[in-house]
């Protein structure tokens, strides 16, 4: 079955209303839910909303409260999110990012002690919406083995890059295992293996099984030890810069709460000139879609690219939802 975007705009908002948050609140995070399942990013949108409503139902997290900035280091601002809602406290911090970068050409704000983002290239995106070019990450709960090791020692800590573009932004949105917790349930629920070995089985072979990841397994860093070392380079800049907690600190605390953000912005008005600017974007990506495609293969595309497809289906047709899932959001 498909649902509108504003069918879904709408039917999240009541709920979240319904749940406590105010007006405006409420019209936001139902914003950010419906885009992403728009996008095609159901494991952060609709897939996840049902819980993420019995999580702020069972008051562990203060639906009210908001970023307290604990910090100025001029470009840099440090703000405690106070264990409020995640993806709120995610866009607030992005927005500062951007009005610093309007200032000064480049902005930073680092978040602490805040909750799971849900959809990551959100924030992304809400700088290129402000012709800014945008990065941001999160760290995670310790869930990945350095190499050579089946030890859960860094996190999944996702990253987000995005460039600003007339005919749609160039979008880099991943997590640092070689899938997401959230993609792997999507193949285990439709029974099916993931297209490369995306973990460790229990006794230390790669398996693209993500039934068996998933339990007694262990997902696999992109780029192998490359990926552990970056997810932990970014772990320890996000609880440095926030004066917040680390994966190995998250971990003690037996869920994944309380996380560390980084949210930088570039101010692209004050580089080149926008024809500029559109004119080189536009070149790279025209011969990064020249290329041939391997036999068998879809043709190459560009980060983001998937998306805008996505969203344009979305928009004409309506979005595909699971009707079990869409009856679930209809009785909260």
């Amino acid at each position: 079955m498909n649902i509108s975007v504003q069918e879904m705009v709408d039917k999240f908002y009541q709920v979240l209303k319904k749940t406590g948050f105010t007006d405006e609140r409420a019209a936001l995070c139902a914003r950010l839910f419906a885009e992403a399942t728009r996008d095609g990013v159901h494991s952060h949108g609709l897939n996840r909303f049902p819980m993420f409503i019995k999580q702020m139902q069972s008051g562990n997290t203060d639906i009210h409260v908001v970023p307290k900035q604990v910090g100025n280091l001029g470009i840099i601002e440090q703000w405690d999110g106070q264990m409020g809602v995640g993806p709120l406290n995610a866009h607030f911090c992005m927005d500062r990012a951007i009005a610093i970068a309007k200032e000064h050409g480049l902005g930073c704000a680092a978040l602490k002690n805040t909750n799971h983002w849900m959809r990551p290239g959100a924030y992304g995106l809400q700088a290129t919406e402000a012709d800014c070019i945008g990065i941001c990450w999160t760290n995670t709960t310790q869930f990945m083995p350095l190499w050579g090791s089946l030890a859960r020692k860094v996190g999944s800590n996702p990253l987000v890059i995005a460039i600003p573009r007339e005919d749609g932004p160039v979008l880099l949105d991943m997590a640092l295992s070689q899938f997401s917790m959230g993609r792997m349930g999507l193949h285990r629920e439709r029974g099916e293996q993931l297209p490369v070995p995306g973990g460790y089985d229990s006794k230390g072979n790669l398996t693209r099984d993500p039934a068996t990841v998933m339990g007694d397994g262990l997902a696999l860093p992109i780029g192998y030890w490359k990926g552990a070392g970056l997810s932990l380079a970014l772990d320890l800049i996000a609880a440095l810069l926030s004066g917040g907690k680390s994966a190995y600190q998250i971990a003690q605390l037996g869920a994944e709460v309380s996380v560390s953000q980084v949210f930088i912005a570039f101010d692209m008005e004050t580089t080149l000139a926008q024809e500029d600017r559109q004119q080189m974007v536009d070149e790279v990506i025209r011969d990064l879609q020249a290329t041939e495609p391997i036999e068998g293969h879809t043709p190459p595309r560009y980060p983001g690219e998937g998306m805008l497809n996505k969203r344009k289906e979305s928009m004409g047709n309506g979005i595909p939802v699971d009707p079990v899932i869409w009856e679930q959001v209809l009785e909260l």
